[in-house]
């Protein structure tokens, strides 16, 4: 039978953490870390404040205009 050593999680972060500090870097650490974190809010509901007043023709030129 194997057994297998387990430890809490909160304790796996820790260590992790630490091993990507360790290799990475403080910054890119953070970046990595970043795309994991769920953020807040409605997005659905919140797009509506900065798209509804806004034609497709404003957002493609806003599109394009970012791209130069």
């Amino acid at each position: 039978m194997n057994h297998l050593n387990t430890h809490p999680t909160a304790e796996v972060n820790m260590k992790a953490t630490h091993i990507l500090f360790q290799q990475m870097g403080i910054v890119d650490t953070f970046k990595f870390l970043n795309q994991f974190t769920l953020g807040s809010g409605d997005y659905t509901k919140e797009r509506g404040k900065w798209l509804d007043d806004l034609s497709l023709e404003e957002i493609v030129a806003d599109i394009k205009a970012q791209r130069k």
